[in-house]
């Protein structure tokens, strides 16, 4: 079993990820409404009338409400059973780092392949902290 510390960094980076595309989301919202560039009653029933900005950036924050919670259930389930393992905690840090640039490309180009790619790269990755994970309860 590794440092609580190592363990559980990459959830709070992970966690730090999410709320800050949340707050950042959250100011561009409040500056589109505060200039009048949005009106209320364009937005007022979850219309998509919100700028482009406005839109990558929640798009990303709600992107990090999907995946990870099968990183984050399974980081507690190591946790609380006993093997917060090296292995997880190295793919739990490759994972953290494969959302960072997802949320990066989300925020940028918006490139839908490598969007897509490194989506598919944090989709490997958690699969396989399942797998290990998996495989240390079942031969405990």
């Amino acid at each position: 079993m590794v440092g609580a510390f190592t363990f559980l960094a990459p959830v709070f980076v992970q966690v730090a990820l999410t709320l800050g595309l949340l707050w950042w989301g959250a100011v561009l919202r409040a500056q589109s409404l505060r200039s009048g560039e949005v009106a209320t009653r364009d937005i007022a029933l979850r219309e998509p009338n919100w700028p482009r900005q406005t839109t990558q950036v929640l798009n990303a924050y709600q992107n990090q409400l999907e995946l990870p919670v099968l990183f984050y259930a399974g980081m507690l389930l190591a946790l609380l059973t006993g093997h917060a393992t090296l292995g997880i905690a190295i793919l739990a840090w490759l994972f953290a780092v494969s959302r960072i640039f997802h949320a990066l490309v989300h925020v940028t180009t918006n490139d839908v392949r490598r969007r897509g790619a490194v989506f598919g790269i944090g989709l490997v990755l958690v699969t396989l902290l399942w797998i290990l994970l998996a495989v240390e309860l079942i031969a405990a």
